[in-house]
């Protein structure tokens, strides 16, 4: 792996290849009226009608860019980053609501997470290149005011701890504690969030790949804030993280509640000061980078969230690291999270009891099988509808030593798109009334987009069995009727919610598709469709 500076600067380079593109994001005409913005779309193609506030996060990397004192990165003490950060930061005010808030899907949206994420940006880069503008600073504490008093539907523990984090840099750059009483309030939140078993909820459950964000934001607190309490609340949630780190040096993936690969390493490195089993997760994940199989995040509205992380884990990387050790054995289960993980040998198997059984198994290091359950499209009339057994429900499981069973009815997956009718409905209502109701509107595209499952007429029942020295699998699915069935399969990579760091592309991912529809067309009505695997 070489040695820790080769594994530090993994880091770095990672995240300096990206600059490039978030430059191109950037509207760089000084005599631009949209001067400082990176959503492209709305300046450069205008095919949209309004910017992206979370898309002001870029100035970060920028920042960080010019701070990075690595060989070949050209960005390095260029002065005209110091421009460019500045005009983001600014057209982040001027692109703001009156009362700080901004928007990220569509008008008047008024969304939390854009507007914490773009001011941790922000105020960040505002002290590392030590600008001084009373402009940025008055939009500092709008939206800081605005981010104390908002609460936005769904349970998003990572929102909560950036507000945190938000508003305790802001006290220390602008002075005094007008903010402290939120602080308090968000961090009991975070805190209250937290589930026994060590991680934060996401929505419907447990996301590993998001909660090495909260680790992010909790180890900068901490730093800020030695509360006793946040230290028990970050070794549990290390632990935990610690767990689903897979042998090859990825992490998590479509069994997690929210189908990310996201890894946060930041965390991990301030963590590590006084935890050192934070610091083997980082090292197993830099086996995975230098192995080609970090994610790709390189999209116009995410690239920016894992390039200023990674340049922070550069920045305060620990040098002292410990020494590996051997991979741990046994089963562990997550109860609350409906995760099971399973290591025997070389074998691991990651599984999501509360998705259907979606597994991920590696043997002697490498990923052999991701499976993400029956998938079945149907025809309904002149509609095309896709039943899926992955989505998050109460299924009947039943785990034992030797063997895992889960039973349960797939559900409709969730495959909304937007019209020119439905854009239009929504920018009438976001015009008019809904302006007035984000948060009420928010709740309605979450449910229709996220959370809950409707069921579709199939039942599934799975089991593995380990025998020997490997895992069977066997599968049935049940149809009332297998006429209206046009296609049926399982895919390695297959998720039905809305999730915007979801369905990045992954090294793991290049498996075929299993199709399964010249035998589903084989049988009678209430045959069951049966498959055997040795894995």
């Amino acid at each position: 792996m070489g040695t820790a500076v080769q594994q530090r600067d993994l880091f770095a380079r990672e995240a300096i290849a990206q600059i490039p593109k978030i430059l191109t994001l950037l509207d760089r005409n000084r005599h631009s009226p949209t001067y400082g913005c990176f959503d492209r779309n709305f300046w450069q193609y205008k095919i949209i009608d309004f910017p992206s506030g979370m898309s002001q996060e870029f100035v970060l990397p920028l920042a960080l860019a010019y701070h990075t004192d690595i060989s070949g990165n050209a960005f390095y003490q260029q002065a005209v980053l110091r421009d460019w950060v500045e005009a983001g930061i600014l057209y982040a005010a001027q692109s703001a609501h009156i009362d700080g808030s901004c928007d990220d899907y569509f008008p008047f949206e008024r969304a939390g997470g854009a507007a914490a994420f773009s001011l941790l940006a922000c105020i960040d880069s505002y002290r590392l290149m030590g600008l001084n503008n009373p402009k940025a600073i008055a939009f500092f504490e709008r939206r800081a005011d605005w981010l104390a008093h908002h609460h936005e539907s769904g349970q998003l523990t990572n929102h909560q701890a950036l507000i945190v984090l938000c508003l305790m840099m802001l006290q220390q750059l602008v002075g005094g504690d007008r903010w402290q009483s939120a602080v308090q309030e968000r961090l009991e939140r975070v805190l209250t969030w937290q589930n026994p078993e060590g991680w934060f909820q996401e929505y419907e459950g447990c996301d590993p790949g998001y909660h090495t964000l909260t680790i992010s934001c909790l180890g900068r607190i901490y730093e800020q804030n030695p509360d006793p309490r946040i230290k028990e609340a970050l070794i549990k949630a290390v632990n935990l993280a610690a767990e689903f780190v897979h042998p090859d040096g990825s992490y998590s993936g479509e069994y997690a509640s929210r189908n990310t690969y996201n890894f946060f390493p930041h965390g991990f490195e301030l963590v590590g000061r006084w935890y050192p089993e934070a610091l083997r997760i980082n090292d197993q994940f830099l086996n995975g980078l230098a192995n080609g199989l970090a994610p790709c995040y390189a999209d116009d509205h995410i690239i920016g969230h894992h390039t200023w992380n990674y340049l922070l884990a550069w920045r305060d990387f620990v040098s002292d690291r410990p020494a590996p050790q051997p991979r741990p054995q046994g089963q562990v289960w997550f109860k609350n999270a409906g995760l099971l993980i399973d290591r025997r040998g070389s074998t691991e198997l990651y599984i999501a009891l509360n998705k259907g059984g979606v597994f991920k198994l590696f043997r002697d290091g490498k990923l052999i099988a991701s499976d993400t359950q029956f998938s079945v499209q149907v025809q309904q009339g002149r509609k095309r509808r896709n039943a899926v057994a992955h989505l998050v429900g109460a299924y009947e499981t039943q785990v034992n030593p030797d063997q895992i069973e889960i039973r349960g009815n797939l559900g409709w997956a969730k495959q909304k798109q937007m019209t020119p009718l439905n854009l239009m409905i929504l920018r009438v209502v976001m015009l008019t009334v809904g302006r007035f109701f984000p948060n009420l509107i928010r709740k309605l595209l979450q449910k229709m987009l996220i959370t809950g499952k409707k069921a579709a007429p199939f039942r599934f029942y799975r089991q593995l069995q380990w025998q020997d020295g490997q895992w069977q699998l066997s599968d049935d699915l049940q149809a009332d009727s297998w006429q209206v069935v046009e296609q049926v399969g399982i895919g390695c990579d297959q998720t039905s919610i809305y999730v915007v760091m979801s369905r990045t592309f992954q090294a793991g991912q290049l498996q075929p598709w299993l199709d399964l529809t010249d035998k589903a067309h084989s049988l009678r009505d209430r045959q069951p469709l049966h498959l055997e695997r040795r894995l």
